[in-house]
């Protein structure tokens, strides 16, 4: 039977957008601007460690512990370097907050393969469409810079609403942007947890992007699985 679906909500980071190179990369060629090497490698273990001990402290990018996300960001890039090797301070400061702007721009994001031109289709075909996402509020800009905000009647960021997935009160809000009970909505995401199995836990149709390579998650109908967002449309068809 076809799925009456009124509703699509979409991920962003590695459903629709990905970054053009790794981390490291990326902030080993800031460093380079200001004459400090570093080995992308080392910078890129340690935006883990930096990122994750922080995201643990200050759930969130810091919303509710008094920090605007642009502090939190700018404290993550420092400790990466400081992580690296590279300890003075005014130069920290200076390439944390280029960063921090780059990272707003399309030069450091393209889009998935078949995303824009999925979305245009699901858009013709008279879904409501919007985004739900771990991020911080740069994401509408973002998504601008990259020409797919035109495809998304809201944006919803765990930054802007206070919740980040897979907490279910994200996906409310957005069935309640959207007008459409949960039986009438599907999402669209490549994490099996805060994607997948999140929007299934409050009432949602979900199907989970995921490349043939990717370790076997739990038990996920082969239904629900998308090879190449390409295959959405008939998936909701069927």
């Amino acid at each position: 039977a076809m799925l009456r679906l009124r509703l699509l909500t979409w991920d962003v980071k590695d459903t629709v957008l990905r970054l053009r190179q790794p981390v490291g990369e990326s902030y080993a060629a800031e460093a380079r601007a200001h004459g400090v090497q570093v080995q992308p490698e080392t910078l890129s273990r340690s935006f883990r460690e930096a990122y994750g001990a922080h995201s643990r402290r200050f759930p969130n990018y810091g919303r509710g512990w008094g920090l605007s996300s642009q502090q939190w960001w700018v404290d993550v890039v420092k400790q990466t370097f400081r992580l690296s090797g590279v300890q003075e301070d005014g130069i920290l400061t200076l390439m944390a907050e280029n960063l921090y702007r780059d990272y707003c721009s399309a030069q450091n994001w393209e889009v998935l393969p078949g995303a824009d031109e999925t979305l245009s289709r699901c858009r013709q075909r008279g879904f409501h469409m919007g985004v739900v996402s771990n991020f911080d509020k740069r994401l509408e800009n973002i998504l601008s810079r990259c020409n797919l905000r035109h495809h998304f009647e809201f944006i919803l960021t765990s930054e802007d609403v206070g919740f980040a997935k897979p907490d279910g009160r994200i996906f409310e809000k957005a069935l309640r942007l959207g007008g459409v009970p949960p039986e009438q909505a599907a999402h669209v995401g490549d994490d099996y947890v805060r994607d997948y199995r999140a929007a299934r836990a409050v009432g949602m149709h979900s199907f989970l992007l995921r490349a043939a390579r990717q370790g076997e998650e739990p038990e996920v109908p082969p239904e629900h699985i998308l090879p190449t967002l390409s295959h959405l449309l008939a998936l909701i068809e069927k």
